[in-house]
Order: C-alpha cells, then sequence, then structure tokens
C-alpha cells in the first residue's frame, strides 16, 4: 500500500470504497464501515479523520451508515413478516386439515345412514307388497 502522491483525504475514501465493498486490505474482511474504522483502514489514527478536516467524507460516511441500516432494519422486517406469512399458511393448512376431517367424517356418517335407510326401505317394500294383492291381468 503506497501513500506516494494520495492526499490523506484520497486514502480515506479509498478506504471507504474498500469498506463499502467488503474488500478491506488493512482490517479483516466484514469489517463494519465507521468513521474510525475507514481511518484504521487508511492507516490512520481514529482522531485524524475529524469532521474540521473532511467534512464531506465524514458526511458520506455517515449518510452510507446510516443507508445500510435502514436497509438492514427493511431485511429485517420482511424476514419477519415472511416468517409470520410462512405461519399464517401453516396455520392455515392445520385448520383446513382439521376441517376436512370433520367433513369427511360426516360423510362417512351419512352414508352409513343411507345404507340403513336403503335396506329399511327394501324391508318395508317388501313387507308392503305381503299384503297387496296380485295383479290381475288386464282383459280385452
Amino acid at each position: 500500500m503506497s501513500f506516494q502522491g494520495e492526499t490523506a483525504e484520497q486514502r480515506f475514501r479509498a478506504a471507504f470504497e474498500r469498506l463499502k465493498e467488503s474488500r478491506p486490505t488493512t482490517l479483516p474482511p466484514g469489517t463494519p464501515v465507521s468513521q474510525n474504522n475507514v481511518a484504521r483502514e487508511a492507516g490512520a489514527d481514529p482522531s485524524a479523520l475529524r469532521l474540521s478536516r473532511y467534512p464531506t467524507l465524514i458526511r458520506d460516511i455517515k449518510t452510507w451508515v446510516t443507508l445500510q441500516e435502514t436497509q438492514d432494519a427493511q431485511r429485517a422486517l420482511r424476514r419477519v413478516e415472511s416468517r409470520k406469512a410462512k405461519e399464517d399458511a401453516t396455520t392455515q393448512i392445520e385448520r383446513l386439515v382439521k376441517q376436512r376431517d370433520a367433513i369427511q367424517s360426516q360423510l362417512i356418517s351419512v352414508q352409513e345412514q343411507v345404507l340403513e335407510l336403503l335396506g329399511e326401505n327394501a324391508r318395508l317394500q317388501a313387507r308392503l307388497e305381503e299384503f297387496l294383492p296380485p295383479p290381475t291381468p288386464l282383459r280385452r
């Protein structure tokens, strides 16, 4: 890492870009972007990156950090909503399975009643035929 010909602000900006892209050269990968970490990544003491000397850069860093926090919060909210939707779907499936089982039970009971009534109807029809006179032939 050569600092010859680069201004301090250029080194800080380059460090900021490397941290944003998750490819730092000085700090461990995955190091979060912060004002202090930008200074450390640039090889400087954190106190060197001051608002009075680099107001635009510090504003850019703070804006980027705020934006990332907002995006992280939105991602977390989407994960929670997705999990809730999945739980709602699971609950709905359980409710529908119970409803299906109850209706299936009712259907079986009704089918048994229909069979019993058909049998009773056949018995009553047979008894009725015992009491009816035999059919008479038609005359012309």
